[in-house]
């Protein structure tokens, strides 16, 4: 291991920084929906995976920091085991990026399907859990197979291998940034007209469309990264590829805290004191009617506030095999067969 200098500091400290701030977003999330809602959905325990996958990226970071990430070569030239376990890092940090972000992405996805009421919605948000495995997947093989011997990779001064060639890699880099940006925009979009029609005045609708699309701003990130992957086929690769390791810390980081925060808004009762858990026990114990997720006309009825109470009590389709739990004031008897 080497002394921390140069852009070594700073891969470490936006990997420690992001690191911490994802745990507590997740640990937040966690203790809303086990301890205030009691409702621990799909899209929890993926993020729940998400974290656990950040926290092996961020060790690569953290270790790779330590061997010479971010150092030019001609400083460590001196210690080829050490270049080599830099480069290890840098390569398992990279494959395990792609999961995190690709986890994440489904994560808040499967979020989004919970308030989702037309069909072509839903094709939406499954089109994008699709082609976000698909074209996740592409790139982590691409990234974890490039060279034959895999070790070959890290192993470049004291072993003989093959590598594909930089532009295939460049061509599936490239593929992935354009599939994620387009995918976060539509998840940055798609939650505006999800409440557009919704029984609410407009403030609350703003709040709540901004909220929903917080999980989609790690594309930031992505756009951000875009201009360094060239940097890729640098021969000081440990120098040229820092800001790449940089910004896949940041994307990651911020994909799982936005995502995460989407779900804290009961903490802000629980904080006040206003009485959460006895509002959540009423709500609870109010008798109820279970409806079809589609109304007799084939349209789906929500107002407002059902769409808002369901997106902080409801555990989603999974906790309610595709029934909705409407409180017996708000049904119209009428509509009951």
């Amino acid at each position: 291991m080497v002394a921390l200098k140069g852009r070594s500091i700073s891969i470490f400290v936006v990997t420690v920084v992001f690191l911490v701030l994802s745990l507590i977003a997740v640990t937040l999330r966690c203790f809303v929906r086990l301890r205030l809602v009691r409702s621990f959905g799909r899209d929890d325990s993926l993020m729940l995976f998400a974290m656990a996958l950040n926290i092996l990226f961020a060790i690569c970071g953290i270790t790779g920091s330590f061997y010479g990430l971010g150092r030019k070569t001609d400083e460590l030239i001196h210690d080829i085991p050490g270049i080599e376990n830099a480069i290890f890092w840098w390569w398992l940090g990279q494959a395990s990026y792609v999961c995190v972000v690709t986890v994440a992405k489904i994560s808040i996805t499967l979020a989004l399907l919970r308030l989702t009421i037309s069909r072509l919605h839903q094709c939406i948000l499954w089109t994008i859990i699709g082609v976000s495995v698909f074209v996740g997947l592409a790139f982590w093989f691409i990234l974890t197979l490039q060279c034959r011997p895999v070790s070959y990779f890290w192993h470049r001064f004291t072993t003989e291998g093959t590598c594909i060639g930089v532009n295939y890699l460049f061509g599936v880099a490239y593929l992935y940034t354009v599939t994620a940006v387009i995918c976060d925009l539509i998840l940055a979009l798609l939650p505006i007209v999800l409440v557009s029609k919704l029984q609410m005045n407009f403030r609350t609708k703003a709040a709540l469309a901004v909220i929903l699309g917080l999980g989609c701003i790690a594309s930031t990130a992505v756009i951000v990264r875009i201009p360094y992957l060239p940097y890729y086929k640098d021969e000081d690769f440990l120098y040229a590829t820092t800001d790449i390791s940089i910004w896949s810390n940041v994307e990651a980081g911020l994909g799982i805290t936005a995502g995460s925060l989407v779900t804290v808004r009961p903490l802000f009762r629980f904080f006040r004191g206003t009485g959460y858990e006895q509002q959540h026990r009423s709500h609870r114990n109010t008798s109820t009617w279970p409806l079809p997720r589609i109304n007799m006309d084939g349209h789906h009825r929500r107002s407002g506030g059902e769409v808002d109470e369901l997106w902080r009590l409801s555990g989603g389709a999974e906790a309610s095999h595709g029934w909705t739990s409407i409180s017996q004031t708000s049904i119209n008897p009428r509509g009951v067969s």
